[in-house]
């Protein structure tokens, strides 16, 4: 992050819930529309094997990002849920963010998974700071967001409902007053890595469904994590301007 700018704490509440976020404020930002990139990471206990590849492959993703043709216009914010929710970094612009920033700070810790929590804080965060930078500053910003995760949901305030809620209210389904003062689009990503068993595979398939998600992905390998998450963004970031989503990315079409 530039010396010059400063991160300030704000909020967004679903279904009576509120998570707090935080994000260089929208009147230091640099550029005049932006592609805002929320990645969520579960640090539970079962990813404890892979944990130094999943950070590894964070770094990996941001170093990828750093070379894409429209870099300065990526906002990116990432988030950790265990039985708690954590914030690795709030929303920054992308060239202000050093891989080596992320070393040690993927850590294992809790019991429980708050994956539903993790969703709606994702993605309300992204639809609050999206509409701020709209009605401060008249910027332009569409979102995409990863929720990525090994398991099921065990230890959420929110329901499975919530997260669907707050994907409608992104995408501006319900309408409103200020519906057209949000994300040009939204492209909302569950992301099942390293999945133990058919049954976890299958709750994520349905989690999927039931709550609206724009695709499920259910990958074997952090390396096809990488290069999936990074072409996801660079593909969402063309689109801003379009006044739609990107197209989604097959896993199996990518050469890793």
């Amino acid at each position: 992050m530039s010396p010059s700018q400063s991160m300030q704490q704000s909020s967004a509440t679903i279904g009576g819930t509120t998570f707090g976020y935080s994000g260089v404020g929208v009147d230091e930002l640099e550029s005049l529309e932006y592609t805002i990139v929320v990645i969520a990471l579960d640090t539970s206990p079962s990813v404890s094997p892979f944990r130094q590849q999943i950070e590894d492959g964070l770094k990996e993703i941001v170093e990828k990002c750093r070379k894409l043709p429209r870099a300065d216009n990526l906002l990116l914010r990432v988030i950790t849920f265990d039985s708690r929710l954590g914030e690795i970094h709030g929303f920054r612009e992308l060239m202000s963010i050093n891989p080596s920033d992320y070393t040690g700070q993927v850590k294992i810790v809790g019991h429980s998974t708050k994956l539903y929590d993790a969703a709606v804080s994702s993605v309300s965060s992204a639809d609050d700071y999206g509409r701020r930078m709209y009605k401060d500053e008249d910027l332009t910003a569409n979102a995409i967001v990863f929720v990525i995760t090994d398991g099921l949901d065990n230890d959420s305030t929110c329901s499975m409902h919530a997260v669907k809620d707050a994907l409608d209210k992104a995408r501006g389904v319900h309408g409103g007053p200020d519906a057209e003062e949000g994300l040009e689009s939204v492209l909302s990503i569950l992301i099942g890595v390293n999945t133990p068993n058919q049954y976890v595979k299958d709750y994520l398939d349905k989690f999927n469904k039931d709550v609206g998600f724009d695709q499920y992905a259910d990958l074997d390998h952090i390396p096809t994590l990488v290069a999936f998450v990074s072409q996801s963004i660079s593909s969402q970031s063309q689109s801003l301007g379009t006044g739609g989503p990107s197209q989604t990315i097959d896993p199996s079409s990518l050469a890793i």
